[in-house]
């Protein structure tokens, strides 16, 4: 496993597991600890994917030291507040089994996310988050924040794959010292990613598969990656991405498949962003 340091010296690994999408109870437990097993140590989970009870069994079962794993949740909408975001930490510290998250991220740009991250320095001050940060902040909205706060974002949290490459996105967040995150690394399947013909054939050239060389690619770019499978396999080839590295070749040929826009999400959408509001996790 290779690391990164984030911008408060904190160690993140560039690999991650993530849970998105697994709500059912006993298969993201097993999940998790099919993960951990396997060798994973950043566990990605959030308060709206309804499993933080699920993963905190996992982590309690594992047998691996606390310190060893860095477990990430985030913040959703209905609690973007400063008094929201007290409740919402203490909420996910207690679902989770924890005495402190090494990520805690706002889940959206949406609502009073300013006085939600007030509260969110706050706990970072108190040892109770090791690193804070954000998700789906695209560059006009990351650059305001990072004006703003006091406590710049260690992350940003953003669709990342072959598809939608983001260069400036990333060069802004280089030039705030805001490491990236990708969710979605493997653009949730679309384009045929897992057979797609540019990467299987590059991939043919290390004895890699295309969903490989997509996670290598993300990587070498220095970006975390997050992928999930609930198929210890997958998660097994999913991690055996260590031991190749792309050309620059490679790199370019990859660079050609950006198609410059998300296929997956649009938060320029007024119709999403209601959608977000509308979404409660709780009463």
């Amino acid at each position: 496993m290779e690391f990164v340091t984030l911008n408060n010296q904190v160690k993140m690994p560039l690999l991650g597991f993530g849970v998105f999408q697994v709500p059912d109870a006993a298969q993201c437990e097993q999940a998790v600890l099919d993960a951990i097993s396997t060798g994973y140590r950043l566990i990605d989970t959030a308060s709206a994917y309804m499993n933080e009870e699920a993963v905190g069994k996992a982590i309690a079962k594992s047998g691996v030291p606390r310190e060893e794993l860095f477990i990430t949740t985030k913040l959703w909408v209905q609690d973007a507040s400063y008094e929201g975001a007290k409740k919402a930490i203490e909420t996910s510290l207690r679902k989770l089994g924890l005495e402190y998250l090494d990520l805690y991220l706002i889940h959206q740009p949406v609502g009073d996310y300013i006085g939600a991250y007030r509260a969110m320095e706050e706990a970072y001050k108190q040892g109770t988050l090791r690193a804070i940060g954000v998700c789906n902040f695209y560059p006009n909205r990351l650059a305001d924040f990072c004006e703003t706060v006091d406590v710049i974002p260690a992350v940003d949290q953003v669709e990342l794959h072959p598809f939608f490459q983001q260069e400036a996105a990333l060069a802004l967040m280089k030039e705030y010292g805001v490491h990236p995150e990708a969710w979605g690394p493997f653009a949730e399947g679309k384009h045929g990613i897992f057979t797609h013909p540019v990467l299987t054939e590059i991939g043919q050239k290390y004895g890699k598969s295309a969903a490989q060389v997509a996670l290598r690619w993300n990587v070498q770019r220095g970006v975390t990656v997050i992928p999930k499978s609930v198929h210890k396999e997958r998660m097994e080839q999913n991690m055996n991405i260590w031991d190749f590295q792309l050309s620059e070749a490679d790199m370019k040929q990859i660079a050609e498949l950006d198609l410059g826009h998300s296929e997956i999400v649009d938060h320029s959408d007024p119709g999403f962003i209601k959608a977000l509001h509308n979404i409660k996790i709780h009463d």
